[in-house]
């Protein structure tokens, strides 16, 4: 039988690679469930080929002209609105596989009704992890959830650890992370201020969501998946490791105790990391052409500037605080992200807004959904008021 599978944030550019996977696959895979936030028309397109039996848009005036528009061209597709709705195409009964790929602390709830349900879960929705973190990995724990991640590096990470999860400590002397640097990792720190969101936004390797964009030019993408290795592979921050790697064909690497090192190498292209955990343990095609090694002009590796790259050591202070500071950093980001995109903040005052808020919120603990939602509204407001102190 076919795996049915829901596709959260089915729209962006993990939503439109897994379809495209699926497209390839199809004798294997179908689509059961499909979310977006405000693009109705590419929703539309989604619907007309994958005719899936659910599809939810985030607001009720989207969800309305999606309606419309599928009974215009006579399509069967049940239109559903809001976080609820999401919840419920991810915990569905004939669900087989939940794809998060909401980007943001948006996808926490989703991912943890996934997880609830005891879902194969493929999780591209790095927030789940930074947010809901010890809450997030209890629920996967007590619900046998299958929990594949889809970050390039995580599921190199992965595709590198021995199967006997229970082994991985007395092994593993470190996780190493490869980022590309983005496209600033030469420029003059001092210039910082001058770069503008279309620069930003043009990362080397990757055609992604622009908030994702900044957020590997500023490599706070990074220090958030410092934060997901720490609670997917259960290892303390200080065994995880950065290393700037430009070509991005080494997408990550482990070093065992005995100094050998193991890499998972490949195109850089997200269908791969995605066609994997799709399959896993099976291997499916992706459509990415392999690696031609005689082409590869050489592959460089460099330290992550402290000075150039700030954010990215708030990661390992995040994680070595109360335990909820995670959840902080990532509203504070995603509101100085916004601010910047909107060309309200500066790309230099990001993290000075990030490490404002830290400073200015000491959480307690959360316990549940709720109060990680909390905390995150909270996080976000404090962020925006020190937004007029640092705005342009």
């Amino acid at each position: 039988m076919k795996q049915r599978l829901t596709v959260l944030g089915s729209t962006g550019s993990i939503g439109t690679n897994t379809l495209d996977v699926i497209r390839r696959n199809a004798t294997q895979f179908e689509v059961f469930a499909l979310s977006a936030a405000t693009q109705v028309e590419l929703m539309l397109a989604q619907c007309a080929e994958f005719q899936p039996r659910y599809a939810v848009m985030a607001s009720e005036p989207h969800a309305l002209l999606l309606k419309d528009a599928l009974e215009a061209n006579s399509l069967q597709t049940q239109v559903l609105k809001g976080r609820g709705a999401l919840e419920d195409i991810a915990s569905h009964p004939q669900v087989d596989a939940v794809m998060g790929a909401i980007v943001g602390a948006a996808g926490l709830s989703p991912c943890l009704a996934a997880a609830k349900a005891g879902k194969r879960l493929l999780l591209a929705n790095k927030e789940a992890l930074v947010v809901g973190g010890a809450l997030f990995m209890e629920t996967v724990r007590a619900n046998a959830c299958t929990l594949l991640p889809i970050d390039s590096e995580h599921s190199a990470i992965f595709q590198c650890l021995p199967e006997d999860r229970a082994t991985w400590n007395e092994r593993i002397d470190s996780l190493l992370l490869t980022a590309s640097g983005g496209p600033f990792r030469q420029r003059d720190p001092a210039t910082l201020s001058e770069i503008t969101p279309a620069q930003a936004c043009n990362h080397p390797n990757f055609s992604m969501g622009r908030k994702i964009s900044v957020d590997s030019a500023t490599m706070m993408n990074k220090a958030l998946e410092v934060i997901e290795a720490r609670w997917l592979f259960d290892v303390k921050p200080e065994k995880i490791k950065v290393v700037i790697h430009p070509q991005q064909i080494i997408h990550s690497m482990v070093q065992f105790k005995d100094a050998s090192i193991l890499a998972q190498l490949g195109t850089p292209d997200m269908r791969v990391p995605i066609a994997c955990g799709m399959a896993w343990p099976e291997r499916i095609e992706s459509g990415v052409a392999p690696l031609d090694f005689t082409t590869l002009a050489g592959l460089t590796f460099e330290e992550a500037d402290a000075c150039r790259f700030p954010g990215l050591h708030l990661s390992w202070q995040a994680l070595n605080a109360p335990e909820g500071t995670t959840a902080v950093l990532n509203a504070a980001n995603e509101v100085a992200v916004a601010a910047f995109l909107m060309g309200q903040l500066r790309f230099d005052r990001i993290h000075a807004v990030n490490l404002a808020t830290l400073e200015a919120l000491v959480p307690t603990k959360p316990n549940s959904l709720e109060e990680l939602l909390a905390l995150d509204d909270e996080a976000r407001s404090i962020a925006g008021a020190h937004l007029e102190k640092f705005s342009v």
